[in-house]
């Protein structure tokens, strides 16, 4: 069985949103932490956690990622208050 897969959402230091997909989000915000992340997130940091959800596998991840990405900052900020 393979790991599963999570899609979640950072604010970045300067207000900013990033959305990514992991199998493991802890390790994935270190990383995004230690400038070892995303290239957007790099000269953003630090970054906080504040939304997740899993995914049946990592194809859906990728999806709903997109589809989070096409949201508006509006948008983004409501499902950021449903919590991590």
């Amino acid at each position: 069985m393979s790991a599963p897969w999570f899609v979640y959402l950072l604010r970045c230091a300067d207000g900013s949103l990033y959305a990514g997909a992991t199998t493991d989000v802890e390790r994935r915000v270190a990383q995004h932490d230690a400038g070892r992340g995303a290239a957007y997130t790099r000269a953003r940091r630090p970054v906080e956690l504040v939304w997740s959800e899993p995914a049946a596998d990592r194809s859906a991840a990728l999806r709903r990622e997109a589809a989070i990405k096409r949201l508006s900052r509006r948008e983004k900020l409501l499902l950021a208050t449903s919590g991590p």
